[in-house]
Parts: C-alpha cells; structure tokens; sequence
C-alpha cells in the first residue's frame, strides 16, 4: 500500500533520486527519463479524457482509464529493475496479458475504419488531436525504453518493449475512431505550401 503523507523529502536535492531497490542514482539516468516519459503519457492521457467523457466515447474512456493505470505499472515495472535479486515482495510487472488486450482494442477501435491512403495530420477532433499527442509523448517514451534495453545492464523485459509499442498503436487508431465519428481524418496534402 503506497502512503504518502509528506511530500517533500530533501533526498532528491544533489540530482539523485531512488529506484525502486532503494539504489539512488543520478535524475539524468536514462531509466529515470524513461519511466519519466511514462508518467508524462499518463499525464496526456489524462487531457485527452478531458475529451472523451461524453456518452458516445464512453467505450473509449473505459480503455483509457485502463491504460493509465497499465501506465503506473509500467513505471513501477521499469524502476525496480530485474537484476535477479529478491526485493522481498512480489514486484509489479507488465504482463502478456495486458499487450493482449491492447492489442484486442485496437482491433475493436479499427474494425470500422476505412484503410488509410494518405498520412493523417494531428488534428480534428479535441479528443483526437489529444490522443496525437499521446501517441508522440508515448513513441518518445518507446525510444529511451529501447535505448535503456540496449544497455548491457540495464534490463527491460520483453512485455514491456511490445506493451510500449503497441501503445502508441492504440493511440493512433483511437484518434481515428474519434474522428471517423466526427467529419474523419485531416489528410496530409503534400506540397500544399505556398
């Protein structure tokens, strides 16, 4: 049980700050920018059910409010680092399951949209242009997630590599589902510059 009755602790004020084990290193780690980035796509994903609460999102605020909280689990996964020691409780981890299910509602989201034949611009409907944001802040967590698997003693296990990934998916498609109901896509126009 988390409980927190103080905010502030003064550990963090030389630039370090704690890992789940209890081992403090430099607020620059790139595991700290990735679980970081993690909380950040919580966090946009909040403003984008700022958009989603009317009736007709309803099914797609429910899958967002699931993935916030597969997001916690995430950054809990990612800052109790599996190095084979025993942390003397079970620690959280991503699990097959949930990538399943996130692959299981794109697939809902995607089964009445039309094929794409054209990039799609960030744009449309609030909650849409929201869910693009997500998908970008989402694709930037991906990266240092995969920069800090590649690191020899860094490990990420493989659930949550295809998790992440198939995150930013769900995002892209959920901004399709919204906009379909609303006046569809904003197609990139090449060369439409003048």
């Amino acid at each position: 049980m988390v409980v927190l009755n103080k905010i502030y602790t003064r550990t963090g004020d030389a630039g370090t700050t704690a890992l789940g084990s209890g081992e403090r290193v430099a607020k620059s780690d790139l595991r700290i920018a990735a679980y970081g980035t993690v909380d950040e796509t919580n966090a946009v994903t909040g403003l984008a059910r700022l958009h989603t609460s009317a009736k007709e999102f309803a099914a797609l605020d429910a899958m967002l409010a699931r993935i916030q909280n597969d997001l916690f689990d995430l950054g809990a996964d990612l800052c109790l680092p599996d190095r084979g020691e025993d942390p003397g409780y079970t620690p959280l981890r991503i699990v097959d399951g949930q990538v399943a299910r996130l692959e299981n509602e794109i697939d809902e989201l995607n089964a009445d949209l039309e094929p794409l034949r054209s990039f799609v611009l960030p744009a449309g409907h609030p909650a849409a242009a929201h869910l693009h944001q997500c998908r970008t802040v989402c694709r930037r967590a991906e990266r240092l997630i995969s920069q800090l698997a590649d690191l020899e003693d860094e490990p990420v296990s493989e659930p949550v590599l295809r998790f992440i990934n198939r995150l930013s998916d769900f995002y892209f498609v959920a901004s399709r589902w919204v906009n379909a109901r609303h006046g569809g896509d904003v197609l990139w126009q090449p060369g439409q510059t003048a």
